[in-house]
């Protein structure tokens, strides 16, 4: 038996229930991790409040987390009880114990705590597909990141800072605005004072960005395109503030032939060795000094609702966990 948090009903952080579950033994090529610690992530809110759609209810919320394996299932050869290991899957990481396929584990080096593991797997794995593969930031580049000072938001900024960018953030709040600078933003913009994209064209003395990443969504569309130059990304990954609204393909146009996507992790990590390759690239910037994991408070499991309505307060900045 563990203990998990489920949602039962769709609905808001009072949807989430801390209740005993069934663990069953691992199948074939699978394994079952004792957890010892779980990534907050929006998604995990958009699963809780309906905007994504979940297989069937009761289930168990959550998408990463970080623990030892404990049992194996036939045809696993590759991990053995005792192995220290993350993942991104799910639903389902809200548990003190879960059954996960091989294929989605990645064992964990020495120098990676299992909390840093539950804060990096879905926002440093977003980071990276971001940076590296769906927009391949260089050398001088002028980059937008909204949300600088949220989970995704530090990791993309001191990374991409390490890659030689020129990082402009978008914060909503003076202390937000320092963390952003500490963490590789050369420009920190507060949203709730300035024309955001009034001034990325003065930062950049008109040239504006090469690429924007949007995490936010609603609230910062269309002014995202406005900050691009023409042939510039318009890369929206998250829908913090509600989804981006349908939009005339002549917007791209009539703003310099701009490109736009909405890409997702599980696209990008589909294939075993893409989920290697990134895990190992990503792991490797903390080892070599390129990445500080920026992981500001752990709750209690049971406490999950209340680390939700932080979330959606904004309340909270870096990456947020659950502790067993």
């Amino acid at each position: 038996m563990a203990k998990a948090i489920r949602v039962h009903e769709i609905g808001g952080p009072e949807a989430l229930v801390y209740e005993d579950v069934e663990v069953p033994s691992p199948g074939k090529g699978e394994v079952r991790i004792r957890q010892h610690a779980m990534g907050v992530n929006f998604i995990d809110v958009y699963f809780r409040n309906g905007l994504y759609k979940a297989v069937a209810t009761p289930f168990t919320i959550g998408h990463d987390a970080a623990g030892e394996i404990v049992d194996v299932g036939p045809g696993v050869t590759d991990f053995h009880p005792g192995d220290r290991v993350a993942y991104y899957h799910g639903p389902g990481a809200y548990t003190t114990e879960r059954v996960v396929p091989a294929g989605r584990v990645v064992k964990l080096p020495d120098f990676i705590t299992y909390e840093q593991a539950a804060a990096l797997m879905l926002k440093g794995l977003t980071a990276h597909y971001l940076l590296h593969r769906t927009f391949r930031v260089e050398r001088g580049h002028h980059i937008l990141i909204h949300a600088a000072a949220g989970g995704v938001g530090l990791i993309a900024c001191q990374w991409a800072a390490s890659m030689g960018a020129h990082v402009i953030g978008t914060v909503g709040t003076r202390e937000k605005a320092d963390l952003a600078y500490s963490n590789g933003c050369e420009h920190v913009i507060l949203y709730n004072e300035e024309d955001f994209a009034a001034r990325v064209k003065q930062i950049t003395n008109g040239d504006l960005c090469d690429v924007v990443y949007d995490g936010v969504g609603k609230a910062t569309f269309p002014g995202s395109l406005d900050c691009l130059k023409p042939f510039g990304m318009f890369v929206s990954f998250g829908n913090a503030s509600g989804p981006v609204p349908p939009f005339a393909m002549l917007e791209l146009a009539k703003r310099g032939s701009l490109f736009a996507t909405r890409p997702v992790l599980n696209d990008y990590i589909a294939r075993r060795n893409d989920l290697v390759i990134a895990a190992d690239t990503l792991f490797a910037a903390v080892l070599n000094g390129s990445l500080k994991v920026p992981f500001q408070r752990a709750y209690a499991l049971r406490d999950a609702a209340k680390a939700h309505r932080d979330l959606e307060a904004r309340l909270t900045t870096g990456a947020s966990i659950l502790k067993p």
